[in-house]
């Protein structure tokens, strides 16, 4: 561990060397092999600056970073072999899949019957409820004017590939069958099946049962949920340092499998997301944080790593443990980050309901199809039921694109086409999702008045500044 601040001056030189670098690698034409060859190696040189950098700095977030433009280099120049670099990534997400459960099992039920007040649980539980409702609505919103301002599925023509295949019929969700799902019948199995949300409510009613027990019989359990959840918060610790060989990995796969020339008939579509994704971030969680009083600038570092881990990686759970140490080193209390976070993998998924608004909607009309304004309004309250629960691994909202299309009888052909892009159109809005489940967090502590009032852990700390 460095013993001091690294130069600031020295930095912005590594930085704005490796940007030359990079750049001048990147834009020159190259019309020869020998000139190609000269070019990977300038941008290797590129890389090696910003390597650099990222060694005077003091946390792993700066490497997280080298490694994705590593590993976004490695898969244009060499494809087949970024493509055999999947397990890495593979390896990475099955390490944090094995924390997710644990985490959230201990941390929730810590929070909920250390908390001593079971009404303030459930006015925080409501308050968060209407929180997640008002910005997932306000995202549909955002996606609808997005995608009939672009109309960027008008007069796209769709591969005869594409359209001679068959997908497999996923049949919509209702509202009863999305109830009966939040509820667990198995506590393993919900583990094993990696249900967030039914461990959440598991937790959630063990919380409140050994809350209503006496001090005696509540003392060893919470004494053993306390020590789970650290020895977990200290397990992500570990699993940390290999972060950037699995987000390495995982930005090399992409590359390597898509290539950079399906953009070309997609790029409409996949600007669109990403103008939608940068609009509601400045016009609805911008203004949220204003007004709740949270410190941008201290937020924005904050996320800056589990957000970089959820571009990469397009998983939400790849970030959880990360962004709920971040989020409690922020200034949230354990007991509102246990509660707010997990639940928002649910019932606050921003990035995943303005894209499915988006996609919905390019389906209708990359198959020709004018759907008006009172349709389109009906869709968008479908989605808001359909899009609950939508796992935090890459890509599931396909799953509720598909029962969309089942539900308003559209075509299935012209989601064949999304699937060109959809990896890169997942990692921005796994992103927003997770960046807005931690801003969740945050607005409910100053809702709670309970912001920057405890003094997060140790071990957390210690976390950060590894």
């Amino acid at each position: 561990m460095l013993t001091r601040m690294p130069n600031a001056r020295f930095e912005r030189l590594l930085l704005g060397l490796a940007a030359v670098f990079f750049l001048v690698g990147a834009l020159l034409p190259h019309s020869t092999p020998e000139a190609t060859h000269a070019l990977i190696a300038v941008r290797v040189v590129g890389l090696g600056f910003f390597a650099a950098f990222a060694f005077s700095r003091r946390t792993l977030t700066p490497w997280i970073f080298v490694a994705m433009v590593a590993g976004a280099e490695l898969g244009f120049d060499a494809p087949a072999f970024a493509v055999s670099l999947r397990v890495f990534s593979d390896i990475f997400l099955r390490l944090i899949k094995t924390i997710v459960a644990p985490l959230i099992l201990a941390t929730l039920i810590t929070g909920i019957a250390g908390h001593g007040d079971l009404k303030s649980v459930g006015r925080m539980g409501v308050k968060s409820l209407v929180y997640f409702e008002v910005l997932t609505t306000l995202a549909l919103v955002i996606g609808l004017v997005a995608i009939n301002l672009s109309k960027a599925g008008v007069g796209l023509a769709i591969p005869v590939a594409a359209g001679s295949e068959s997908l497999a019929r996923v049949a919509p969700m209702h509202w009863d069958d999305f109830l009966l799902h939040v509820f667990p019948e198995n506590l393993a199995k919900s583990i094993a099946e990696g249900q967030i949300l039914q461990v959440a409510v598991f937790a959630v009613f063990f919380g409140i049962a050994l809350a209503t027990l006496p001090e005696a019989k509540r003392a060893p359990v919470m004494r053993l949920c306390e020590s789970l959840s650290e020895v977990m918060f200290k397990f992500t610790n570990v699993v940390m340092y290999f972060a950037p060989i699995g987000v390495g990995a995982a930005m090399a796969f992409t590359v390597g499998h898509m290539g950079l020339g399906v953009l070309v008939n997609l790029g409409k579509l996949l600007l669109t997301l990403y103008g939608a994704l940068l609009a509601f971030a400045l016009l609805v969680m911008l203004p949220v944080a204003l007004l709740a009083g949270v410190p941008v600038l201290g937020f924005l570092q904050a996320v800056a790593e589990p957000a970089t881990i959820a571009f990469a990686t397009a998983t939400s759970e790849a970030a959880l443990p990360r962004a709920m140490e971040s989020m409690e080193a922020f200034g949230v209390p354990r007991r509102i980050v246990a509660f707010v976070i997990p639940a928002g993998y649910s019932f606050n998924l921003d990035g995943s309901t303005l894209y499915l608004a988006l996609a919905s909607v390019f389906v209708a009309q990359a198959a020709g199809i004018s759907m008006g304004w009172g349709e389109q309004l009906l869709m968008m309250g479908t989605l808001i039921l359909t899009s609950k629960g939508v796992a935090g691994v890459p890509r599931a909202t396909l799953v509720v694109l598909l029962a969309t299309a089942a539900t308003f009888h559209l075509p299935t052909e012209p989601i064949f086409v999304i699937l060109g892009i959809d990896a890169l159109m997942d990692m921005a809005r796994t992103m927003v999702n997770v960046t807005g489940n931690c801003l969740a967090s945050a607005v409910v502590a100053r809702w709670e008045g309970q912001f920057r009032v405890e003094q997060p852990s140790t071990i957390v700390m210690d976390a950060l500044v590894e």
